[in-house]
């Protein structure tokens, strides 16, 4: 697992300080504690990394223990958030839904489109969670991930991502400071946030066919939502 490239001097992220490989006899260590509203989630111990959440499709997690963030995307998008003198952060995963809008595209829209909306939700989410902990907006580090065109069935659902999360940090004015985005293969991402280091892998064809079926379930899963009424929740 490689580390991550910074989008304006594509040079590797080599931060001074502790290597993330964990030794065996740490694993005795008890894991450090979840945050109110977190702790449905579960742990894991892993040796490269040490205590790992894992988070899917429509989740975020926010910790400032010593703990990994894990996820893997395709088309998804996950956007990586800390405040390093607070030394707090946190990971979401999120996929536009397509625009079922009849006429003009407008989902790029902040006042009509749906999936400006919908996105906005998942990072406002988890930067409010942040700025609760006591984050600074300004001293904001973000690295983003995914976006890869793996639904070939579709149109670009991960070029519409992308682009989504590129206009809403530039709207935002917050800071980016590495990403790997595109490209047609997955990704499986893993987040230090107390660090703010990353690390990053390459899946293989046969895991992207896999995850290919699983992000177009959650796609339509999506769509099922918002002709219930869950349009709602991103007024």
């Amino acid at each position: 697992m490689r580390s991550l490239v910074n989008p304006s001097t594509a040079v590797s992220d080599t931060r001074p300080g502790k290597p993330e490989r964990v030794a065996a006899a740490d694993a005795e260590s008890a894991p450090p504690p979840q945050l109110p509203g977190f702790e449905h989630f579960e742990r894991h111990w892993d040796r490269e990394n040490g205590w790992t959440v894992k988070i899917l499709p429509g989740e975020y997690y926010v910790t400032g223990g010593d703990e990994a963030i894990s996820t893997v995307l395709g088309s998804c998008i996950s956007a990586c958030v800390r405040d390093p003198q607070r030394r707090v952060g946190g990971m979401n995963h999120f996929m536009l839904p397509e625009d079922a809008a009849v006429g003009p595209n407008d989902w790029l829209n902040p006042g009509a489109g749906l999936a400006t909306r919908y996105g906005s939700y998942a990072m406002e989410s988890l930067i409010n969670d942040l700025l609760k902990l006591g984050a600074a907006r300004e001293r904001l580090e973000i690295k983003v991930f995914g976006g890869g065109q793996i639904l070939a069935a579709m149109t670009d659902v991960g070029g519409r991502n992308i682009q989504f999360v590129r206009n809403y940090l530039t709207i935002e004015g917050y800071r980016l400071t590495a990403e790997d985005l595109g490209g047609t293969q997955p990704r499986k991402v893993v987040y230090f946030p107390t660090s703010g280091r990353a690390r990053l892998r390459k899946l293989r064809p046969v895991e992207n066919r896999i995850i290919s079926r699983h992000e177009q379930l959650y796609l339509e899963s999506l769509g099922r939502q918002i002709a219930g009424g869950a349009v709602e929740l991103f007024k």
